[in-house]
């Protein structure tokens, strides 16, 4: 976990604040949001909240209410004691790319499969940087669809000891994931948040049955839920940041409400998805200024309502390839969750091309700007020592510092250094391979999964999670 101590940005005036909060109290007031379950519109019917069809109209009041009810910190704890992480207040969490069904390694593109989630997850495991593997970082293809959760689960429990995620896709996912987290965990399950899932709002004002049979069923558990529209301004919300802003509150709001309805003091994390459309083309579109304003006004609201926030984005691109647009429009997302205070940032490394595709050597440049921001808002001591006046006693007047006993003293770490960047001159970098950032990015990840050592697990857990997917194969008819 970083923590981040710096000011936040807040670019939204109070008024503006206001504004887009009586945006939000309109929208779930008077056209309701779409719940499409029977049993989540007989939970908050019973609370007081306005039920016609399948459409529920609230009283906003009653939303802050619930609302308030969800902890503005928990800690989400790993199977590895000493790998909890703490979500909320002024701790970032870094989570890998997430859910794309395409791979790239090299120039290869292709489907992703099962061989590649588990090297995710491996390269989650060894980096300090990811604070988890998350819960799907890619669609693993070859195994079957209605099956495949459970391989995910077990690759996460057993390639890495840091928290885990399941899936939200299906009720047999949802009740399969905290059954694999009960062999973990055992009865601290029933006192401790010890996995999560995430899950989409259909945008614009629509929460589907799948989704909302994962919610409630964490929720019934107290395992936390991040809940998070996708909002695509121009298709899924309309074509302006502050009416897209309004939507995503009363969309992410209303469904931390019904959580609480279920579950008070259920842990839950509002996420924000919030990019544009290309309206020549009406492709999605990353990393513009629209996403970066969108960013810090929604780290503004979500300290308004005291919960953990979840950032959209991450390394967020459109390009296919890890190249230098790639790097900018990710560098623009990722920056903007450090200034707004982001708790959760998804798709900090291997997002590519809108995310269908997950990258392993987009990870690493992802990898690279994460650790270069996290120095960049790490803040410095201003004192004295740091005046360095003896190094300028000893240089003085027109000589040079490179063996001045100062540096001598402090030149292994006193300086940022880059994982991937090169600072070699023309003619080294020629004689090493002449080799770009992407080439590079391939040595270190295959380097990384080289030096790979799984985690130490009970064998007797191992045992138990294999028959357990063993014995649910079966039952679901794969």
């Amino acid at each position: 976990m970083f923590t981040n101590r710096y000011p936040r940005l807040e670019p939204v005036s109070p008024d503006g604040l206001a504004t887009i909060e009586r945006g939000w109290m309109r929208l779930v007031s008077e056209l309701g949001v779409r719940f499409d379950h029977p049993e989540a519109l007989r939970v908050l019917a019973e609370a007081g909240q306005r039920v016609e069809g399948d459409v529920v109209f609230f009283d906003p009041e009653w939303v802050l209410e619930m609302v308030a009810k969800a902890p503005s910190e928990f800690t989400l704890h790993a199977r590895n004691g000493a790998r909890d992480i703490r979500v909320g207040g002024d701790t970032m969490v870094f989570v890998p790319v997430q859910g794309p069904p395409f791979v790239r390694r090299g120039l290869e593109r292709r489907e992703a499969v099962l061989a590649d989630f588990d090297d995710f997850c491996r390269l989650a495991q060894h980096l300090d940087d990811f604070d988890l593997a998350g819960g799907w970082p890619v669609e693993p293809n070859d195994v079957p669809l209605d099956s495949r959760h459970l391989d995910a689960v077990r690759s996460i429990f057993t390639l890495t000891d840091k928290p885990a995620g399941g899936h939200s896709i299906s009720v047999a996912a949802a009740e399969d994931a905290l059954a694999m987290a009960r062999i973990v965990f055992g009865n601290r399950l029933d006192s401790e948040a010890c996995i999560y899932t995430n899950i989409n709002v259909n945008s614009p004002l629509v929460y589907d049955e799948r989704m909302l049979d994962a919610l409630m069923i964490y929720a019934r558990a107290r395992q936390p839920v991040l809940v998070v529209p996708f909002l695509l301004m121009g298709a899924m919300a309309p074509a302006s940041t502050v009416a897209a802003l309004a939507q995503q509150f009363a969309e992410g709001l209303t469904g931390i409400a019904l959580m609480q309805a279920i579950s008070p003091g259920c842990p839950a994390v509002l996420g924000s998805f919030l990019s544009t459309t290309d309206l020549k083309n009406g492709s999605p579109a990353f990393g513009g200024p629209e996403s970066h304003f969108g960013l810090l006004a929604s780290g503004q609201l979500a300290r308004r309502y005291n919960l953990p926030w979840r950032a959209g984005g991450g390394a967020l691109t459109t390009s296919p390839v890890p190249d230098a647009q790639a790097a900018y429009e990710g560098m623009n997302t990722m920056q903007a969750a450090f200034l707004a205070g982001a708790n959760w940032v998804m798709h900090t490394g291997g997002w590519l091309e809108g995310g269908l595709v997950a990258g392993f050597e987009k990870l690493i440049v992802d990898l690279d700007i994460v650790r270069t921001l996290c120095a960049e808002f790490t803040p410095i001591d201003i004192d004295e020592a740091a005046l360095a006046f003896g190094a300028h006693d000893e240089v003085r007047h027109g000589g040079h510092f490179l063996g001045a006993a100062h540096t001598m003293e402090r030149f292994r770490d006193c300086f940022h250094r880059p994982l991937l960047a090169t600072t070699d001159n023309f003619q080294r970098w020629t004689k090493d391979g002449a080799l770009d950032a992407a080439a590079r990015a391939t040595g270190i990840y295959e380097g990384l999964l080289a030096d790979y050592e799984p985690p130490s697990l009970d064998g007797a857990v191992r045992d138990e999670l294999d028959a357990f997917v063993t014995r649910r194969r079966s039952e679901l008819g794969d």
